[in-house]
C-alpha cells in the first residue's frame, strides 16, 4: 500500500481528519494524484469550514488540474478567513493572474504583507504587462535596480519586457551600466553576455567577456560562451581553441554548443562520440536528441529512422468541425497579444507570442479548445508505438491524463515565421490553427510546418521530413525534441495556438 493508499483509507473512516487532509494534498500534488485526492479534501474543508489551510490546498489541486474557475473561489474563502496569510495571497493572486484576470490589486495585498518579496514583485510586473501597462512596469523595475543592483530576476525580466515592447536598443542597457559598476558580480556579468548572444550581437558579447574577465580573471561562463560567439561569427580556429579550454566541463549546455560548433564546420565525426555521451531519453539529457538528429542523417546511421521516421510520431488532426466559433476564438486570442515583438529568447520572427499558461485561462472559449485538444492528445497518446526503454518519445509511460507544460499563442504577420526550434524539456509538441496566410489549397508552401530540418544557423544540408499545409481548426502533433518551423509568408495573418505536453512522470 502507497503512502497515498493509507491516507485515503484514513480519511475515508475519518472524513473530518485535517491532518490527513492535508497530508493526502501534499502527496497527491508531489505524485500528479489530484484527482484521486480532490473530494476527499474538499470534504474535509466542508467539515472545517474555518480552516483556510485546507481551502489552500483546494485551491491548489484544482490549479494543478488546470481547473482555474475552481481554484480561484477556494482561494477567495481562505483568503477570507486568513487575510493576513502572505502564502494564501499570494497563491490566489497568481491563480487569478494565470486564470486571465486583472490581478494587480490582488498582488498588491500580498506585497504589503512582504513587502521585499522578489518573486511577487515580478509576478506583479506580469499581472500589469497583462493589462497593458508595460511602461510602469519597465519604471518599477529600473526603480528597483537602482536599489538592488543585484536583483537578476528583475533584470532577466527587464531585458525581455523592453525586448518584447519594441525597446531593443535600451534592453540590454540597464544590465550592461549595472555590471560595468559592478564588475566583482559574475551574474551581472552572465545575464549581460546570455542578453547579448541571444540578441545575435557577438562582438558586443565578446567585449563584454572581455571587460568581465578584466576584473574576474578565466570563468566557465566567460570561455564558454566566448565560444559560443566565435563560432556563431565563423572564427573557426579561435572558437576551437576555447573550445579545448572546456573538454573537461561536465556540462550539457556547453556539450551542446560544441557539438554545434563541430556539425556546422562539417566534422560530423567529431560531434558523434560527445552526442553518444549525452543522450538520455530522460530530464535535462533530452537536450542532445536534436543533435542527434542532424548528426545521424548526415552520417547515414539507420538510428536516424528509428528517432524520428515513424509516421506515427506525428498526428494531422482536423478539429474544425468541432469548434462551434472559430471566428469568435480568434477575436479572443488577438485581444491578448498587447506586445509589439517577440520574446528575446525564442523562435518567433516578425510576430507576437503571449505570456502565461494559455489553457489555465478561464474565457470559455479557451476553456473549450482546451478540453478538446486533451482529448485529441489522449488519442494520440494511445497510438503511439510500443515502448522503448532508449527512446525518448517511447521511453515514458501513457498518462491517463496528459498535462500542460506551458500553452501560448503566437500570431505572426507578414514575412513572419518560427525559426527552426524544438522543445526538449517537453514530450509532445503541437501547432493548431485559427487563421492562416493566402488560400488554403491554392499551391505553394508559404506558412506550412516543416518538421525535421535543423537550425538554419547550423548550416546543414538536411531537407524535412515533412511539410505539413497549414488549415484553419488544424491540429498537428509531433515529438518535442524533433527540429520544427514555418516557411516565411509575403502576407496576411497566421494566427495559432501552440502546446508542449509534460513529459509523463515515471
Amino acid at each position: 500500500m502507497t503512502a497515498i493508499d493509507d491516507l485515503v483509507a484514513r480519511l475515508s473512516l475519518h472524513p473530518s481528519d485535517t491532518a490527513a487532509a492535508e497530508e493526502l494534498a501534499r502527496a497527491a500534488l508531489e505524485n500528479e494524484n489530484e484527482e484521486r485526492a480532490l473530494p476527499l479534501v474538499i470534504a474535509a474543508a466542508g467539515y472545517h469550514r474555518d480552516n483556510p489551510r485546507l481551502w489552500q490546498w483546494v485551491g491548489l489541486l484544482h490549479r494543478s488540474l488546470g481547473e482555474h474557475d475552481l481554484a480561484l473561489p477556494a482561494f477567495d474563502r481562505a483568503a477570507a478567513i486568513a487575510p493576513g496569510d502572505i502564502r494564501i495571497a499570494q497563491g490566489r493572486a497568481q491563480v487569478a493572474l494565470e486564470a486571465g484576470l486583472d490581478a494587480v490589486a490582488l498582488f498588491e495585498t500580498a506585497i504589503a504583507l512582504e513587502p521585499n518579496n522578489g518573486e511577487m514583485l515580478l509576478s506583479r510586473a506580469a499581472a500589469r504587462v497583462a493589462i497593458g501597462d508595460s511602461e510602469r512596469v519597465v519604471a518599477e523595475i529600473e526603480a528597483l535596480i537602482a536599489q538592488h543592483p543585484g536583483w537578476y530576476a528583475g533584470h532577466d525580466r527587464l531585458i525581455q519586457i523592453r525586448w518584447m515592447m519594441g525597446d531593443r536598443e535600451r534592453a540590454i542597457e540597464l544590465v550592461d551600466r549595472t555590471a560595468t559598476a559592478n564588475p566583482a558580480d559574475l551574474n551581472l556579468w552572465r545575464i549581460l553576455i546570455l542578453a547579448l548572444i541571444a540578441a545575435g550581437r557577438h562582438e558586443a558579447a565578446l567585449d563584454a567577456i572581455r571587460r568581465g574577465r578584466a576584473t574576474l580573471g578565466e570563468q566557465l561562463i566567460f570561455t564558454a560562451n566566448e565560444a559560443t560567439a566565435l563560432s556563431e561569427m565563423g572564427a573557426i580556429a579561435k572558437a576551437d581553441r576555447s573550445f579545448e579550454m572546456l573538454t573537461g566541463a561536465n556540462d550539457l549546455s556547453i556539450a551542446i554548443r560544441h557539438v554545434r560548433h563541430l556539425l556546422r564546420t562539417g566534422r560530423v565525426d567529431g560531434a558523434l562520440p560527445i552526442i553518444e555521451r549525452w543522450l538520455s531519453p530522460h530530464g535535462d539529457r533530452r537536450g542532445m536528441w536534436p543533435y542527434a538528429a542532424a548528426a545521424w542523417r548526415l552520417s547515414g546511421d539507420p538510428r536516424s529512422t528509428w528517432l524520428e521516421d515513424d509516421p506515427a510520431f506525428v498526428r494531422v488532426i482536423d478539429l474544425a468541425d468541432r469548434i462551434p466559433d472559430i471566428d469568435r476564438l480568434s477575436t479572443v486570442l488577438r485581444g491578448l497579444h498587447r506586445a509589439r515583438g517577440q520574446h528575446l529568447d525564442q523562435s518567433v520572427r516578425g510576430g507576437t507570442q503571449t505570456d502565461g499558461p494559455l489553457f489555465s485561462r478561464i474565457e470559455p472559449e479557451i476553456r473549450a479548445l482546451r478540453a478538446l485538444i486533451l482529448d485529441a492528445v489522449a488519442d494520440h497518446v494511445a497510438c503511439l508505438p510500443d515502448a522503448d526503454p532508449r527512446h525518448p518519445l517511447l521511453a515514458h509511460g501513457r498518462p491517463a491524463r496528459p498535462r500542460f507544460a506551458g500553452s501560448w499563442s503566437v500570431r505572426l504577420a507578414g514575412e513572419g515565421h518560427h525559426a527552426n526550434h524544438v522543445h526538449p524539456a517537453g514530450w509532445i509538441s503541437s501547432a493548431f490553427y485559427l487563421t492562416v496566410p493566402g488560400d488554403p489549397g491554392a499551391g505553394g508552401n508559404e506558412g506550412w510546418l516543416t518538421l525535421g530540418a535543423p537550425q538554419a544557423e547550423l548550416g546543414l544540408a538536411i531537407e524535412p521530413y515533412r511539410r505539413i499545409e497549414p488549415r484553419p481548426g488544424r491540429l498537428v502533433l509531433f515529438p518535442s525534441t524533433m527540429w520544427h518551423g514555418t516557411l516565411p509568408f509575403p502576407t496576411g495573418e497566421r494566427l495559432t495556438v501552440a502546446f508542449d505536453i509534460a513529459l509523463p512522470s515515471r
